[in-house]
């Protein structure tokens, strides 16, 4: 079902109570190296306007293979260090492939729905 090309993933981390300032400094040392990973598309950190303990990084992926490289990477030691700091109170990874509208509807066959048409 999942597409060969691009991957993508999606960390969400919500910071202890009054270390929210602090986290977003940590993980902001990631944009750089990351940004100049071979196969990164894309990377960016973000901050929720409504939760202020939220933070969000995203990056987009050439491939599989480039995102399993940045996963192997020294810098994400990161991750661990703010668990073991206690900077994070939760921490989400998630993992992402590319999908076609296709495979999205091939993967939900239900005999009581028809496409219009």
């Amino acid at each position: 079902m999942h597409s060969t090309s691009v991957v993508s993933h999606l960390v969400s981390l919500r910071a202890s109570a009054g270390n929210s300032a602090q986290l977003g400094a940590r993980l902001s040392a990631l944009i750089g190296p990351t940004s100049r990973t071979a196969g990164c598309l894309s990377f960016t950190l973000q901050h929720s306007m409504t939760e202020p303990d939220i933070w969000v990084l995203s990056g987009t992926w050439a491939d599989r293979s480039a995102m399993n490289d940045w996963f192997s990477a020294p810098e994400l030691k990161i991750f661990s260090d703010l668990m073991v700091e206690r900077l994070v109170r939760s921490l989400d990874f998630q993992t992402f492939a590319s999908v076609t509208a296709a495979q999205a509807q091939a993967a939900y066959v239900s005999p009581s729905v028809r496409m219009a048409g």
